[in-house]
């Protein structure tokens, strides 16, 4: 069992941290990336919230993307989301988030996400991404996710973000 466990994070962390195992120059290409997730404002025929007003909601988006060309892949990507409200912070979220990724060239990528969330809420988030900084072992990048949400007895909500963070 122990050792089962240590080859699973040893793999994790092959594919994660884009070790020499696999040959980058070809196709598959297997990037991680890590980053930070501001929520800005959500919509609903209800109410309209804005983060940092009442509340501060900060999500981490952690992935693998894997490109099956230079044009398309596959992504796979959990992001907690924690709220901090009225002096209590909480995790009050987990996303998965399953997506297709399309280069659009000049360092654009569009990603289209299914999304399952942990609070009973489901739908999409078309995510535009560009790269701001690329070096040899990483690249930085600033992301517009744009969730559209549905469930949990809720009415559907849209949602604009602004997400910034790390590939490698």
């Amino acid at each position: 069992m122990i050792m089962t466990q240590i080859r699973l994070a040893i793999l994790f962390a092959l594919l994660v941290f884009n070790t020499s195992v696999f040959s980058q120059t070809s196709y598959p290409k297997i990037t991680g990336y890590f980053g930070v997730l501001h929520p800005i404002a959500t919509f609903s025929s209800e109410e309209t919230n804005v983060n940092f007003r009442d509340y501060y909601a900060v999500g981490f988006p952690t992935g693998v993307n894997i490109w099956k060309s230079s044009k398309i892949g596959f992504s796979f990507e959990v992001v907690p989301n924690i709220k901090s409200e009225d002096g209590i912070s909480k995790m009050n979220n987990l996303l998965f988030h399953p997506g297709v990724l399309v280069a659009l060239g000049k360092g654009y990528t569009f990603a289209g996400r299914a999304a399952f969330e942990t609070n009973g809420r489901y739908g999409i988030t078309p995510v535009f991404n560009k790269t701001v900084i690329k070096n040899t072992n990483s690249s930085y990048y600033v992301a517009v996710p744009l969730p559209v949400r549905f469930g949990n007895e809720h009415p559907a909500t849209f949602t604009v973000g602004f997400q910034f963070g790390i590939a490698f």
